[in-house]
């Protein structure tokens, strides 16, 4: 019944947003309280929705400062050279601007954190696609693809979930699927070349002709631009020193996040409240910043604590742990010994129900418990889920708070998103699997 409960309230979630009928904030808040109302858990529901707050608590904090400080970095023209170098080098085409945002997501997301990755690229690439006019979905979708492949990594959730949930060194899941993943990364990259192709046609050359004399000047902002402004040529530039201590301390933030120096949220915390002392010492000049970006702020932030209700009801009413059981208990006898490739490309479908940990803690013991049964290597059970589950999946995701920032960032719907780019995410999934078939990795 919970199991049900729990496919049935997941798959009207995701028709509801997809066909547009209700948007993305109203149904992750109240399609979980009508399913745990139907469910008979209205005493409980309470407490089950504040515990999901508090999970997503810090997340929502983190971005609310993250938020505020790339905005703030975008204004005073930290990334200014950045895009105009990158235009320079694209010669304003828009494939080679999707191949590039390819390259530069999968080089940011090498700190194997979603979320920064998403702020990171995003707040950098989204006034250059403003220039050219590009659609901000080419944005969101090839960001998601380069994020995808590249959550394999050993210190990537997925990763480090699956190790620790089958107690398995990284040589025996991460090292063996590495041809795979390589693979992944050039179907990324090809993929991002079609997509941008498509986009180029679509502008008939128009964007390129607009864009073509602002490419090769430099680039600066007016104090009234925001991060999703196409950017305008003025005589005035920030001051060198200014700009020489936003990118050091811009440097130090991500290398502390890397190597987790402090909590995220206190990270950037501090470090807006230091870019804001020197970039706007002035309260007037602090104040106008906060509410000029406060519609960003909160866009994010209301989606991240609403995801929050949506996988605390889940959870908490253990829809999750059934649906979990549910999934295993219909995999027939007949399919045991060819579990693992099974298991790959059910992964990234199967991450728009489940939550990381209830899918590697929950379902991935059971299945390779299953598939050691026919005489499979549990091992191959882990490789096999990484290369969909949460990894070219967690970026479409509703049961993931990046997800939120990457498009709420971007300016496009949850369910537009998911439309456009779910079928070339997937694509990376069919690829490494094939290839890890090829390679051993797994085995049919």
């Amino acid at each position: 019944m919970l199991a049900v409960l729990g496919f049935s309230t997941i798959g009207l979630f995701l028709l509801l947003t997809m066909t547009k009928r209700v948007s993305v904030l109203v149904a992750l808040v109240l399609l979980p309280v009508l399913a745990a109302l139907i469910g008979g858990f209205a005493d409980d529901m309470g407490s089950m929705i504040l515990d999901g707050l508090i999970t997503v608590a810090p997340t929502g904090i983190m971005i609310a400062f993250a938020v505020l400080y790339f905005t703030l970095m975008v204004d005073a023209g930290l990334f200014d050279p950045l895009i105009s170098r990158i235009l320079r080098l694209a010669r304003n085409d828009p494939a080679r601007i999707a191949v590039g945002t390819a390259v530069l997501t999968m080089c940011v997301a090498l700190d194997g954190d979603g979320a920064s990755t998403f702020l990171i690229t995003v707040s950098a690439l989204l006034p250059v696609y403003k220039r050219l006019g590009m659609s901000p979905l080419v944005l969101s979708g090839v960001v998601c693809l380069g994020a995808g492949v590249m959550n394999m990594v050993p210190w990537g959730g997925p990763t480090v979930r699956a190790m620790a949930a089958l107690k398995l060194e990284s040589a025996e899941v991460f090292t063996p699927v590495l041809p795979a993943m390589a693979c992944g990364v050039v179907w990324v990259l090809l993929a991002s070349y079609w997509i941008g192709r498509r986009e180029r046609r679509r502008l008939g050359g128009a964007g390129q002709r607009n864009a073509g004399a602002e490419g090769e000047q430099a680039v600066s902002r007016t104090p009234g631009d925001g991060p999703g402004t196409p950017a305008v040529t003025t005589e005035a530039r920030p001051p060198v020193l200014l700009t020489a201590f936003n990118g050091i301390l811009t440097v130090a933030l991500i290398v502390a996040l890397v190597i987790e120096l402090m909590p995220l949220p206190v990270l950037f915390a501090l470090a807006f409240a230091l870019a804001l002392l020197v970039n706007r010492p002035t309260w007037e000049g602090q104040q106008e910043l906060l509410e000029k970006h406060a519609k960003s702020v909160v866009l994010v932030i209301t989606m991240i604590f609403a995801a929050g209700v949506f996988t605390g009801v889940l959870t908490g009413t253990k829809m999750i742990s059934e649906m979990a059981e549910a999934l295993v208990s219909v995999v027939p006898d007949s399919l045991g010994g060819h579990l693992a490739p099974l298991v790959a490309v059910t992964g990234m479908p199967l991450s728009l129900a489940f939550t990381p940990d209830a899918y590697y803690f929950g379902v991935l013991p059971v299945l390779s418990h299953t598939a050691s049964g026919f005489g499979a290597d549990q091992a191959e059970i882990a490789r096999a889920a990484i290369l969909g589950q949460m990894t070219t999946g967690f970026p479409l995701s509703p049961l993931t708070a990046s997800t939120f920032i990457l498009v709420s960032m971007s300016g496009v719907q949850l369910g537009e998103h998911q439309r456009f780019i779910f079928r070339w995410a997937f694509g990376t999934t069919l690829v490494m699997t094939a290839a890890a078939l090829l390679t051993g990795a797994i085995s049919l």
